[in-house]
Formats: structure tokens, sequence, C-alpha cells
């Protein structure tokens, strides 16, 4: 494989596992954290299905840390290498494509420290349910830091879908590119609307 489709097929791939798996694990922790919402019984009734699937630990290495694991560090790989020109081309996409490297760090910044405060706590006997969320962010600043990581990692998947559709030559038109730009938008604020009120049930 020649050194130019070698790095295009990485870069397809990192794509690729920023929707599927991690972007759909994104959506269905922040509707299953919306759960709260309802009140304490209710996500805690949730929280406990998550905690008792069957094949859990292949399941969460398989198609959650392995992935994620991958798309973040190829992630960096190409943060590091990308030419951001905001300051001399102010055009939307090109603040968008800053926004989506910056969030990239911020998001899995926030996903280490989440996975320690959540999933690494449950596996040293802490038990995982409302009210360790709701002492999690009864702290102004912490609460202030999740929101922040909700969502940029809300930010940063829905923007990659728009990079991910390219990237796989689905949407080549422009026109095509700028309605699926509406689409990505519009799901970055229902899916904010879900984290933000989900976030705020534990208060």
């Amino acid at each position: 494989m020649k050194q130019g489709s070698h790095e295009l097929f990485f870069r397809k791939l990192h794509s690729l596992a920023g929707i599927i798996p991690v972007g759909v694990f994104l959506c269905f922790h922040l509707f299953l954290n919306y759960s709260a919402v309802w009140g304490k019984d209710s996500y805690n009734v949730a929280s406990a299905f998550m905690g008792n699937l069957p094949f859990k630990y292949a399941l969460e290495l398989f198609i959650i840390f392995l992935p994620l694991l991958f798309h973040a560090v190829y992630g960096v790989h190409i943060a590091l290498q990308a030419k951001n020109n905001v300051g001399q081309f102010t055009y939307a996409r090109n603040w968008m494509f800053y926004f989506q490297r910056l969030t990239g760090f911020i998001a899995f910044a926030f996903v280490i420290w989440h996975v320690w405060q959540t999933r690494v706590q449950a596996e040293l006997g802490v038990h995982v349910d409302f009210d360790m969320m709701a002492g999690i962010v009864d702290n102004p600043f912490t609460l202030l830091l999740y929101i922040m990581g909700i969502l940029s990692a809300i930010y940063h998947f829905t923007n990659g879908i728009w990079t991910f559709l390219i990237t796989w030559g689905i949407t080549v038109s422009p026109k095509s590119q700028r309605i699926l730009q509406y689409i990505t938008i519009g799901a970055f604020f229902v899916l904010s609307f879900v984290g933000l009120r989900a976030i705020l049930a534990f208060i």
C-alpha cells in the first residue's frame, strides 16, 4: 500500500470510528442520562441496566474503549499536522475546522476524567447511581467543566458527521454538503439540549 493510500485508509478508518461505534455510543449515553430528568429511580434503573449487560467487559473493550482510543490517538496525530488559518481566512468552515480540532482535545480529556470518576470508581466498589452523579456536579466548577465537556463531545461528533460523509465520498456536491451542514447544526442543538437537560437534572 502506497504512503498516500495508507494515509487515506487510516483517515477513513478514523472518521468511521468516530461515528460508529463512538458517536452511536455517545448518543446512547446522552439519552440514557436523560432518564435523570424523570427522577432518581428512573436514572438508577437505566444505570443498573447498563451495569448488568451480558459480556459487559467485552462490549466495553471492543465497542467503546478500543475504537475510542484509536480515534483519539490518530485524531491527535491529524490535529498536530493540521494548519489552521482562521486568523487569515474567517470563512465559517475554517472556524468549524478549528473548533473540530479544539473540541477533540477537550472531549478526549473530559472522557478520561469522566471514565475515572464513574467507570473506574465502579470497579473500585463505588455504587454508580443518581446520588453519585449529583455529588460530582454539586460543585459549580465541576458542573461547568462537565457542561464544557458535553458540548465539546457533541460538537465534535455532529461536525464530524459532515467530515465523515465527505471523506467516504457520500456527499460530493457543494449543495449536498451545504444541506448536510444545516442538518448537523440542527443535530448539535438537539443533542446539546438532551445533554444539558440531563446533567442539570442532577442538581
